[in-house]
């Protein structure tokens, strides 16, 4: 359904950015429309800086003028990284449009109204402005898990929030997905904290705790997780890896883009995404490049032991420090509902072959520089630390028998992941 209710469009945004070892942002320039979709310019005082980087290379090189847009993009990868996907927009039409934003199409608000609407807290180190002059952080703070939680059911539930609820979620409708979600702080770190939603047919919450807690267990480099509870339900608290803490009290930002954009593609081309063209990028961008072909690897094989089909192209990133990549730990490991045998990852994986199974791993090991023996060793490690720690970590997660024999077999270690592959 769409809403007839008129909303202004902005004209521009300024991009702002935390450079590399700096906690205050600066302008680094302009985002408008133009005939070709959003184009940004750098503005002359960045350009002008002795420690200016480029936001994202080969994207928005350090040139002056409008820069060009990648073929088939309608706006730069790196600056829609930092917008708010499909949970952020419903928060913020609801803010804006009240009870008609709950069946307003997301089309009403066009993309400069969702960044310039959208926290300023949001993953990265980028933020969007009306004035190139003056940075006023748009943020909510000081919001229990409680009121985060009540904000995110309000707003699925398509109820308008109150001024205090609406500033409490503000804090976390820039972070990307389409879970309820909110930022929060505590216990002197940053985290995201992940709601579970009123259509969720399994604990999906606590089966995303599962999974990212025997991640880490298996050797992944996955970002630390947390299961607490809010209102008497599960909330998954993750931390956050692109926020360093000072010395000083303050927070430096770490400036990141998702392997979307390292690929060049869009939400509408994400199908095109692949493991192997991933992994050529890190060859020749990232650094330590075997290391990190080693660990993409083994985030493939987990992903297909847990039934993690969800894989896509943003939940894969790297930190960009402004010359080099370097991959993010790993973050949304969360396994799908799953009723039959057969499973595809939402990323190609060899050619055109994206079956769920490890023997399509272990005939793409050469492209991520592995030899086949290392590759099983690899998968062998992790199918005898899941069966190891399977019993344990659901017991950290309180899940009862029949949820986990529900989970064992189906999601995790699957037959049809299994199928023909011989463990030494």
């Amino acid at each position: 359904m769409t809403s007839d209710v008129a909303v202004a469009a902005p004209r521009e945004a300024y991009v702002w950015t935390w450079l590399p070892d700096r906690a205050e942002p600066v302008v680094a320039g302009r985002l408008a429309p133009t005939p070709q979709g959003l184009q940004f310019n750098y503005g002359r005082s960045w350009l002008a800086r002795d420690d200016k980087v480029p936001l994202y290379l080969p994207e928005l090189p350090l040139e002056p003028g409008v820069l060009p847009l990648p073929t088939g993009l309608v706006m730069p990868g790196c600056l829609r990284d930092a917008a708010p996907d499909a949970w952020g927009r419903r928060v913020i039409l609801n803010r804006v449009l009240g009870r008609a934003g709950h069946d307003a199409d997301p089309a009403v608000l066009d993309e400069l109204s969702y960044l310039l609407q959208s926290g300023s807290d949001r993953i990265g180190a980028l933020d969007f402005q009306p004035s190139s002059s003056a940075y006023v952080p748009r943020e909510g703070g000081g919001a229990t898990l409680e009121e985060l939680l009540q904000s995110a059911e309000r707003v699925e539930r398509g109820l308008p929030l109150t001024p205090a609820l609406a500033q409490a979620i503000q804090h976390g409708n820039s972070i990307g997905g389409a879970r309820p979600k909110a930022a929060l702080d505590g216990d002197g770190r940053k985290w995201i904290a992940k709601f579970s939603a009123s259509t969720d047919v399994q604990p999906v919450v606590k089966m995303e705790f599962i999974a990212m807690r025997l991640a880490a267990l298996a050797g992944v480099d996955a970002a630390p997780v947390r299961l607490v509870q809010a209102g008497g339900k599960d909330v998954l608290l993750v931390e956050r890896f692109d926020r360093v803490a000072q010395a000083d009290g303050r927070w430096r930002r770490r400036a990141l883009v998702s392997a979307l954009t390292l690929l060049e593609l869009d939400e509408m081309m994400a199908a095109y995404a692949s493991y192997e063209e991933l992994a050529e990028i890190v060859r020749h961008r990232f650094t330590r490049p075997r290391a990190t072909l080693r660990e993409l690897f083994a985030r493939l094989v987990f992903n297909i032991l847990c039934g993690n089909t969800d894989d896509h192209a943003r939940n894969h990133a790297a930190f960009w420090d402004g010359a080099r990549l370097s991959l993010t730990p790993a973050y949304d490991i969360c396994p799908q509902v799953r009723t039959g045998q057969e499973a595809t990852q939402a990323m190609k994986i060899l050619g055109d072959n994206r079956f769920s199974r490890l023997m399509v791993c272990v005939d793409a090991a050469s492209r991520f520089q592995l030899s086949e023996v290392q590759a099983r060793s690899i998968i062998d490690g992790q199918l005898r630390m899941v069966r190891r720690h399977w019993r344990g970590v659901c017991d950290e997660a309180r899940l009862g028998e029949a949820e986990r024999n529900a989970l064992w077999g189906r999601q995790f270690l699957n037959p049809f992941a299994l199928q023909g592959y011989g463990e030494a």
